[in-house]
């Protein structure tokens, strides 16, 4: 059994985010938490009572903030209502792990107290998460000024409304929590807005990525460090004497990782060279994998304060104000994702360019194509064009979202982040990095077979022995996208 993670609008982190996402880790609201919660929706009644403004709670939303409604006198539930209204999201579904992330980063702002949600909301997105109720959420909804529309389809079911996915059926969200034990909620004045005014899919994806991209760009250190050890390329670039004299943000970083992957093989030895200059696919790996690197610190930067902030508008104070904020508003994540997918493009493309490098016959001085058949075999040569292929899908993925805006709501909501847009198309662009990092691990295996140094480094031999389990040396032409996705598989 696992320990419950303890939520209570602190310390989330995006370890965590997976392991409650993707591990299925149990939670808990923490005691003081539920204490702030009702303290705070006392407020909100208090408020009411007193026919003070609040926004979406006294007032209409958007454009009908002129509007007032007491919600004592409502024909119907208004916090409900306001679900009701913005579950119009289109598409398919989000995966359930980014649901389930973007649940328990919504239950930890909710912790916080500034929400002005009950406790019975907090508590039941906390038993939805243990039982595996996990709303459908449309992907498309969200302009990054925060995820109202997406979120909305998770408070419905804390309601017991919309659809939710449960034992692997998709059901009415009365009916799975019906299933799992679960009474749905029973929605107080702010609760409906408190469920959906936040950007919580936005930061929850950006985590989930952050934590996945890092495993991936290990791997790309590791490729291109296996790929050095067939080309015999020059390790003068990653010295850490020429690093220090130009520190480019994350260069040091990188270039420490590779020469801890060469350390103890024979390329490390003075003269090992074939070329006094490689290509810049080589020779500049250190700063455009520092680059990735230094944009996942951007994009952590951004996303760690949504993880652990109040995002709320209005915002429910300890000193008994309610105030309006912009909280909600995402620019740095959607820059810092844009950031991140034109990073990502930039180590796709030379990752590619040194397959076409290894098989070049006359700058790697292996046997053409990575073959040692006669004339007329194929040999690792058209590996190259799924490879070209996935950099071309990562470039074109890579188109920026951050500098597009909006106006609705008569004007009133003119302006707009799309950060939901700009994190969400990153797990995608994993996906083909994935498989053009395979496919440079399985050329680049071949390319060490051929050139048999006398001994690899460390971490280049552990990296040759894990491809070499999934794949065996290329003899003959064969089949190879297979098992590119082979390798693929473990390159997480």
């Amino acid at each position: 059994m696992q320990a419950a993670v303890a939520l209570s609008g602190r310390g989330l982190t995006p370890a965590t985010l997976e392991a409650i996402g993707r591990e299925a880790a149990p939670v808990a609201v923490a005691e003081d938490a539920l204490e702030r919660m009702r303290a705070a929706q006392q407020t909100v009644q208090r408020a009411v009572d007193e026919e003070r403004p609040v926004y979406g709670v006294t007032t209409g939303l958007g454009h009908g903030v002129t509007t007032r409604v007491d919600p004592r006198q409502a024909d119907d539930e208004p916090a409900l209502r306001t679900l009701r209204g913005r579950a119009v999201c289109v598409g398919e579904p989000l995966p359930s792990e980014v649901v389930r992330a973007a649940m328990a980063t919504r239950l930890n702002g909710l912790c916080s107290g500034g929400s002005g949600a009950g406790a019975e909301v907090a508590l039941t997105l906390a038993a939805m998460l243990n039982a595996g109720v996990h709303p459908v959420v449309p992907r498309y909804g969200s302009i990054g000024a925060s995820d109202l529309c997406l979120l909305a389809h998770i408070g419905l079911v804390v309601a017991g409304e919309g659809e939710a996915e449960h034992d692997g059926r998709r059901m009415r969200g009365g009916e799975a929590l019906a299933a799992a034990g679960i009474a749905p909620a029973p929605l107080q004045l702010k609760d409906g807005l408190a469920l959906c005014n936040a950007s919580s899919v936005t930061a929850a994806a950006a985590a989930l990525t952050l934590v996945r991209g890092r495993r991936l760009l290990e791997w790309a250190q590791s490729a291109a460090a296996l790929s050095m050890e067939g080309f015999r390329a020059s390790l003068t670039p990653i010295d850490a004497r020429v690093v220090a004299a130009r520190p480019a943000p994350g260069q040091e970083w990188a270039a420490a990782g590779l020469r801890e992957r060469l350390a103890g093989g024979a390329l490390t030895a003075p003269g090992a060279a074939r070329r006094l200059q490689d290509p810049i696919s080589f020779r500049c790996a250190a700063p455009v994998h520092g680059a990735l690197h230094f944009a996942f610190e951007l994009l952590q930067a951004a996303v760690e304060p949504e993880l652990n902030g109040a995002s709320d508008n209005p915002l429910v104070l300890p000193d008994d104000e309610i105030l309006s904020t912009g909280n909600f508003h995402t620019p740095a994540i959607a820059l810092a994702a844009d950031a991140t997918a034109i990073a990502l493009a930039q180590v796709a493309a030379p990752a590619a360019e040194r397959v076409g490098r290894l098989c070049a016959a006359s700058l790697s001085g292996l046997p053409a194509n990575l073959t040692r058949r006669p004339a007329g075999s194929a040999g690792m040569a058209p590996l190259q064009k799924p490879a070209l292929a996935l950099v071309a899908a990562i470039r074109h993925a890579a188109a920026p979202f951050a500098i597009g805006s909006s106006v609705n709501a008569e004007s009133v909501e003119d302006d707009a982040t799309n950060s939901a847009l700009a994190v969400l198309r990153l797990d995608g662009q994993l996906d083909l990095l994935a498989r053009l990092l395979a496919l440079e691990l399985v050329v680049a295996a071949q390319a060490v077979d051929l050139a048999a140094p006398p001994a690899l480094g460390q971490g280049t031999r552990a990296v040759h022995a894990r491809v070499r389990e999934q794949v065996p040396p290329l003899e003959h032409d064969r089949p190879l996208g297979p098992e590119v996705e082979k390798v693929a598989a473990i390159v997480e």
